[in-house]
């Protein structure tokens, strides 16, 4: 179910980008961009691991985006950029410091998220289970 879930998630934050890309331009589509990239760091992650903890999942996916951003400082990702359509969705090519912060941004978002399903998943299959069985009493 975890990864079901994760998928889906993975899926609209997808068509989510597709949207801003389309139907905003300037700084809003950039930094939202920045954004959805670690929330869809996030849902594969939270794929890969669905039973890691909402922080360390947001944690890894954040660690990642900071990893492919100063990888921008080498120019590597630029010269594999040139070269691929996915390598320049993947990687970027051109680092750009205000994007570690709205890395951080995402990874807030989807870290509240996360925790916020799996609190409510837990609720409910807790309360499907029905109460919990008492000790026998003492005589």
């Amino acid at each position: 179910m975890a990864r079901a879930v994760a998928a889906v998630a993975a899926a609209g934050t997808v068509g989510a980008g597709l949207a801003v890309r389309a139907g905003a331009d300037g700084a809003f589509a950039k930094y939202a961009g920045s954004a959805l990239y670690t929330v869809l760091l996030c849902a594969l992650v939270a794929f890969c691991a669905p039973r890691a903890r909402a922080l360390v999942v947001a944690a890894t996916a954040l660690g990642l985006s900071w990893a492919v951003e100063f990888a921008q400082l080498t120019g590597v990702p630029a010269e594999l950029s040139a070269h691929s359509t996915a390598a320049r969705l993947v990687l970027g090519s051109t680092f750009n410091a205000p994007d570690l912060f709205w890395y951080a941004v995402g990874a807030a978002a989807a870290c509240a998220v996360h925790a916020g399903v799996r609190r409510r998943a837990t609720a409910s299959s807790a309360s499907s289970a029905g109460p919990a069985p008492r000790p026998p009493a003492s005589r």
